[in-house]
């Protein structure tokens, strides 16, 4: 059958690329047969991986699927032919795993999984893949054969480990690990509610069914009592059996109790790095302080967090704290009879010792009017740190618990003592801070007197430059008025053949056709370095506006026996060739664009010059090329050759070339196009634009 009918009879075998692009990377062969209801077989596609797994090109194959049956194994053959049977009797999916014989003699499992479906010719669809486990049956085997040693290993793993059934009772047990020794005859027979609290039976049992039920393995953790007192374990369930799993059991007390430090640690490092970072980003104190009292509070677990700073010799005042709503709150707390005795022992303490820890007031001997304040707050235990600056006590932070007495761990100690030179560098900064702003403040009224004269400075740079184009445009307009005077004098003096030579009145003609253009390019350039150019365009189809403007270039070319060869070919690939390029664009200026490099080939070349244009596609914008065979120009001067400058002087006409040349930039760059010229390898050179495509159509 050839390839255009077995298209035709079976959809879908062509357009594969994309799918041969993907199977590339796959292992294994990616197929698609049909079975006619003759039972004859029409392969459609086989993928690459054909030669890696059957050691058959894919080509052979889709010749005869059969020389895939014979690679067989001769014991697997049958069972193969079964289940292919089955499966197209039931079009139920194909499954099969098997071994095959290679060319090269060599010995290979497959498995082969396909999906058949039914089509509406009658034939079945097979699709599917052939994937190669040699590896896998290779490692099942090596798996059973290494189920003793594995065993023998087990028993050296120093954890506890359990065989426990579907019900929850024990089967077996490896009695020695976990740091304990138990007996068997107080495990084996017996089940989960016999050995454990209730709580941790019934989670346990939920652990094991799912394990069952999902074939994968389950962790759960709990706390126990034993004769070493209260310890962590972790229990990883997995299948074993037929209902039946392992429980491996380990004693994970140290590493909770790592975690735990290595948590409280995290938090303290986290707790420092926000309070740091909120005193570089903000100067506001009094955000700053309470921030901190809240964070310290929720890391401490404490009951309440302030800080106070140092009014006098004899009182503090309260600028900020956190507190459990059960508890009194200190911050709007006056003491109406300071006490200088007790103000000088608790800052002789702090300045001494650079903390003052209170585990239990009730342990200690303090003043009776400490004792008082303790009372008045419900406080049982306290912790302080003072606040630096330079030498003396500015103040103090301080965490109470009012619930119970508590002992204060040594990180917390440390968090504290942190926090504290923090917030030294948060006050010291805010007093700064105070002094810049009256810096600032000073500095902000010289600004504001430089800039009201940097402004009348750009006000007067405008003004010169609003004379300069008014003067240009009255000059270039009274030029302009008296040069077409003396052409129209000129006209009809040549007209009306008086005694003049005409050779003189051509010149005189010829010379003020030059001032003229001249005068004419300079008011353009002036009004195309705004960047309000006047365009009135509309949507014309490119080619005929191209054709327009160069039918009215006959005259142009016919004066310097210059020959014109256009290629306009704006039709994609993709496109049908009815479809036509819409551009948005103002013709009268693109036909100046179009004289204006005419024009410049032809004053610089001998006559005959052959001009070929050409258009073409690129992307979403049209380009345009006109070639010609004449003198070709260096890189800089197509580097330049756009820019605005005065040419040879020498050269007639040059000066006013330039100018419109660079015009030619200025109208492309405004219908939102790109120009340059390139030097040809042989002769001549290339000029080229781009402009925007609005829309396709089709005429």
């Amino acid at each position: 059958m050839n390839e255009t009918v077995k298209a035709q009879m079976y959809p879908g075998i062509n357009g594969l690329s994309l799918l041969e692009k993907i199977t590339a990377s796959l292992p294994g062969v990616v197929f698609t047969c049909f079975q006619r209801p003759d039972n004859s077989n029409v392969v459609t596609y086989v993928s690459s991986g054909c030669q890696e797994v059957f050691e058959l090109e894919p080509e052979i194959v889709q010749a005869n699927f059969l020389v895939l049956l014979n690679l067989i194994h001769s014991e697997d053959i049958q069972n193969f032919t079964e289940s292919f049977l089955v499966s197209s009797d039931t079009l139920s999916p194909l499954h099969w795993e098997g071994r095959i014989v290679t060319a090269s003699n060599k010995y290979k499992w497959i498995q082969v999984n396909s999906y058949p479906s039914k089509q509406a010719s009658g034939d079945i669809l097979w699709e599917g893949f052939v994937m190669d486990i040699t590896t896998r049956k290779l490692a099942e085997e090596n798996l059973r054969v290494s189920e003793g040693r594995y065993k023998a290993i087990l028993n050296a793993i120093p954890d506890l480990i359990f065989r426990i059934n579907a019900d929850g009772q024990y089967i077996d047990f490896k009695g020695e690990g976990a740091n304990i020794t138990i007996p068997r005859e107080q495990i084996v027979g017996k089940n989960l509610w016999d050995l454990l609290p209730h709580d941790i039976a019934n989670s346990s049992y939920a652990a094991i069914h799912k394990a069952l039920t999902s074939r994968s393995v389950q962790t759960c953790e709990y706390k126990l009592s034993t004769p070493i007192g209260l310890r962590d374990y972790e229990a990883r369930v997995v299948v074993s059996g037929h209902e039946e799993i392992l429980a491996i059991v380990r004693d994970i007390t140290e590493r909770k109790q790592a975690e735990a430090q290595l948590h409280t640690s995290i938090s303290r490092n986290r707790l420092l790095a926000e309070t740091l970072g909120r005193i570089r980003r903000s100067l506001d104190l009094d955000e700053i302080l309470q921030t901190t009292v809240t964070e310290v509070r929720k890391f401490l677990q404490a009951d309440r967090v302030f800080i106070a700073l140092n009014e006098n010799n004899a009182q503090c005042k309260v600028l900020a704290e956190s507190v459990n709503p059960c508890y009194p709150a200190v911050l709007d707390w006056k003491d109406d009879s300071p006490d200088e005795c007790l103000f000088n022992e608790l800052k002789t303490s702090l300045l001494i010792n650079n903390v003052r820890v209170v585990e239990d007031i009730t342990q200690i001997e303090v003043s009776p009017r400490l004792k008082t304040l303790y009372h008045k707050f419900h406080t049982q235990a306290a912790l302080a740190v003072p606040i630096i600056l330079g030498d003396e006590l500015f103040g103090v932070l301080i965490a109470n618990q009012c619930s119970t007495p508590r002992h204060w761990q040594p990180v917390e100690i440390d968090l504290l003592q942190q926090i504290s030179e923090q917030l030294a560098i948060a006050i010291q900064q805010a007093k700064l801070y105070q002094e810049l702003a009256q810096l600032n403040f000073n500095l902000e009224g010289q600004v504001e007197e430089r800039t009201v004269q940097l402004q009348q400075k750009v006000q007067e740079i405008q003004e010169i430059s609003r004379i300069k184009d008014v003067v240009l445009d009255t000059v270039s307009h009274d030029l302009r008025t008296s040069v077409m005077g003396n052409l129209m004098v000129l006209n009809n003096l040549l007209k009306a053949e008086r005694e003049i030579p005409c050779s003189i009145i051509e010149r005189m003609i010829q010379g003020n056709e030059r001032q003229l253009g001249m005068i004419n390019s300079l008011l353009e350039i002036n009004s195309g370095d705004a960047k309000d150019m006047i365009m009135h365009q509309e949507l014309v189809d490119f080619n005929t506006l191209i054709e327009a403007i160069l039918q009215d270039s006959t005259s142009l070319l016919t004066r310097y026996q210059a020959q014109l060869n256009t290629q306009l070919n704006t039709h994609s690939k993709k496109i049908a060739r009815k479809n036509s390029v819409l551009v948005k664009a103002d013709q009268e200026l693109l036909r100046k664009v179009f004289v204006s490099l005419l024009t410049y080939s032809c004053h610089n070349n001998p006559p005959g010059l052959n001009f070929s244009i050409k258009a073409k596609m690129d992307g979403d914008k049209i380009r345009c090329m006109i070639q010609d065979d004449g003198v070709g120009m260096s890189k800089s001067e197509c580097d330049s050759f756009f820019d605005l400058h005065v040419r040879d002087p020498q050269n007639r006409l040059s000066t006013s070339l330039s100018l419109k040349l660079y015009m030619c930039r200025q109208i492309i760059t405004a219908h939102g196009g790109e120009i340059g010229v390139t030097s040809n390898r042989k002769q001549g050179v290339t000029y080229w634009f781009t402009l925007p495509i609005e829309q396709k159509k089709i005429l």
